[in-house]
């Protein structure tokens, strides 16, 4: 997780699997407005009216922050760095990138060698999934600026075509990048973490339980994640130790379908 205001991503790690298939007509349906920092904090009190355990996090911490991130290719490849390394970590790498290329951009990715890209913290695995992603946005298979006019299924759909990207960086993305009202990414083992101390449950919900647990808050499930969220960065998460950078490891190599 970020606590910068940027994205929350303490999640188990994607391992999508590019999975050619026929192109997916556009929606006929416009998506929901996107989310704000004003409309998290009313949705936040209005979910608290209703529910005791979400109104005790909100009287002790606060609304949550909107965690957003700008749509688009490098928030991608962000993501793609964060997977199985600290946030700090990938910070580090996604700072290097920046250097050596400026505002990353599909060409100028596909600019760099092996050698260069292990130089930024790009892992053998990591290079293919930034090269894929970078191939599919260059040739115009993948329309990132498009995807903002798609419902959630389509943006999933498009997203987990690409090497690496699977279903917790797709709806990340959705919730982040394209501020979308009603996500759960039921892979974020810090939503797990915190959904088991907001209920008092003895174990981590497994994922059918914690499904359950997001149905009472649709269609604003994308919000009371951030609660969630919010409870674990401000009573959950590990402390700093000295001389670390106070980044959680708790990712595991559990597949997220």
């Amino acid at each position: 997780m970020h606590v910068d205001g940027q994205l929350l991503a303490l999640c188990v790690l994607d391992q999508g699997i590019d999975q050619p298939g026929a192109a997916l007509p556009h929606s006929t349906n416009s998506p929901p407005p996107p989310l704000t920092a004003a409309s998290v904090e009313a949705r936040a009190r209005e979910l608290g009216a209703s529910d005791p355990d979400l109104r005790r996090v909100l009287e002790d911490w606060g609304p949550p922050p909107l965690w957003g991130r700008p749509p688009g290719f490098a928030s991608l490849i962000h993501m793609i760095l964060e997977q199985q390394v600290s946030l700090a970590s990938a910070q580090a790498a996604m700072d290097r990138l920046v250097e050596a290329v400026g505002t990353p951009t599909p060409e100028a990715v596909l600019t760099l060698d092996d050698d260069a890209l292990l130089t930024i913290g790009f892992s053998r695995q990591k290079r293919a999934y930034a090269r894929d992603l970078a191939h599919r946005v260059a040739e115009g298979t993948l329309d990132l600026e498009g995807l903002g006019r798609l419902s959630d299924e389509e943006v999933r759909a498009r997203l987990t075509e690409v090497k690496g990207i699977g279903a917790w960086t797709a709806d990340v993305y959705l919730m982040m990048a394209l501020g979308r009202p009603d996500l759960w990414p039921i892979g974020d083992r810090a939503l797990v973490v915190a959904a088991r101390a907001l209920r008092g449950l003895e174990q981590d919900p497994p994922p059918a339980e914690l499904e359950r647990i997001g149905e009472a808050w649709r269609p604003w499930r994308s919000v009371a994640a951030r609660v969630l969220w919010h409870l674990y960065l401000s009573e959950i998460r590990p402390p700093k130790t000295p001389g670390g950078t106070g980044a959680p490891a708790t990712r595991t190599s559990r597949p997220v379908s």
